[in-house]
């Protein structure tokens, strides 16, 4: 049986109604994020890898492409 999601807004969407929101599910092993204009469309990840990609963008990291 596939559980359904619970998507949340995020805080940091701001209080405005309408499709400009970042939304996240959690699941017991994923993080699932999505935009609130394009629903069907989810990234799927670990929460650490989740937490990995956020420490570095907070620390300022950039990534060049090969």
């Amino acid at each position: 049986m596939v559980e359904a999601l619970h998507w949340q807004k995020s805080t940091y969407s701001g209080g405005a109604e309408g499709n400009a929101c970042v939304e996240l599910a959690a699941s017991p092993t994923h993080v699932h994020l999505r935009e609130s204009d394009t629903p069907a469309t989810a990234l799927t990840t670990s929460p650490v890898a989740l937490a990995h990609l956020l420490k570095g963008i907070r620390a300022g990291v950039t990534v060049s492409a090969v």
